[in-house]
């Protein structure tokens, strides 16, 4: 059974997230979210460690409308891009571990030296990551709408 988050509502792939506006500039306008997981809508989540509730900034480059720093609005977002996002982040530098720990243990035959080497070619892929950021983000567009 899958907990939804009250505060995220999807509709035809897209997932909207309720933020305020922090800053607006004449190019980029950012917006604070809170990111809550599903136990810190909870009644009980001060007797639990429910330390699961992060503000994100967002920051959003194509805009059309008047938009001010504490106005609240909507975030839209697609759920491809979350999908995206998750590979990103864990299925390929997991594929990348286990292929790197089978290829070297069947070279040197040596299991430590075999963990080092999958564990360290996690270093040049997100160092890769960090330098394609800007092209990275263009690939991850969100919408603004404001709540009336």
């Amino acid at each position: 059974m899958f907990f939804k988050n009250p505060r995220i509502k999807q509709m035809d792939e897209k997932v909207l997230h309720a933020g305020v506006i922090q800053d607006v500039s004449e190019n980029k306008i950012t917006v604070a979210i809170i990111n809550a997981s599903a136990c810190s809508s909870c009644h009980a989540k001060g007797a639990c460690l429910a330390s699961d509730m992060k503000e994100k900034e967002i920051e959003i480059y194509h805009f059309s409308g008047d938009y001010h720093p504490g106005q609240h609005v909507n975030i839209i977002g697609r759920t491809s891009q979350g999908f995206k996002a998750a590979f990103y982040g864990y299925v390929l530098p997991f594929i990348l571990v286990f292929i790197t720990l089978i290829l070297s243990i069947s070279l040197t035959g040596s299991e430590g030296l075999s963990g080092l080497l999958s564990l360290a070619i996690l270093i040049p892929y997100y160092a890769s990551l960090y330098l394609f950021r800007k092209r990275i983000r263009s690939s991850f567009e969100f919408e603004i709408a404001a709540i009336i």
